[in-house]
């Protein structure tokens, strides 16, 4: 039965979405789709989630696309329309964790470091973890085997054997997987909730 439960956040506790906000911005949605794919793309904002400042991260991507200079400007002008709020299932189940006592929760989110303040101060169940290890704090971010090598290190996890990691990314996942933790990709609260119960996890 696990003892330590380890969580992302983003699209397992707190909606992100990118489109949400620039949806917003585009008249159509193929606009949408080329500006998210081909410009401010998942692997531009990673670095950004690995400690790059936004500065710089806007900078160069202006650069290679002057064209869309107003909505890279936006992207983090604008960024908390990019949260779509709490996952109110996996928030009940994280609060019934905590209210157990039986739990060592921790969470592992690859996150700005210039941004996730914000976070902290809008989210107040993110205070039920004991720490939070953000990507762009340590200059590390998932999957690289070093940031799960780090969590391990630094919170004593005493080589996985009771620790379940939850996270909605299937490379995340897979990554940590590898370096010997018990995995459950995210799907849904249900999804969740069912197999936490079949590892063992009470008060969920």
């Amino acid at each position: 039965m696990p003892h330590t439960i380890i969580f992302d956040l983003g699209n397992v506790l707190i909606g992100w979405q990118p489109r949400a906000l620039f949806e917003k911005v585009f008249e159509t949605t193929e606009e949408v789709d080329h500006f998210l794919a081909n410009v401010a793309t998942l692997e531009w904002n990673e670095k950004q989630d690995a400690g790059r400042t936004i500065e710089e991260g806007t900078r160069e991507l202006i650069a290679k696309h002057p064209e869309f200079e107003r909505e890279i400007k936006i992207y983090y002008d604008r960024w908390t329309e990019t949260i779509t709020g709490p996952i109110t299932g996996t928030v009940e189940i994280l609060q019934a964790l905590k209210a157990s006592g039986k739990y060592r929760l921790l969470a592992l989110t690859n996150w700005s470091h210039e941004l996730f303040p914000w976070a902290r101060q809008t989210f107040p169940f993110l205070e039920l973890f004991e720490n939070i290890m953000v990507s762009g704090e340590v200059g590390l971010q998932k999957p690289d085997p070093a940031i799960y090598r780090l969590l391990h290190e630094t919170y004593d996890l005493k080589g996985y054997h009771d620790c379940v990691f939850i996270d909605d990314s299937l490379r995340n996942v897979e990554a940590a997987r590898k370096e010997g933790l018990d995995t459950i990709r995210f799907e849904n609260p249900e999804q969740l909730r069912r197999e936490l119960r079949e590892r063992g996890v009470e008060g969920v």
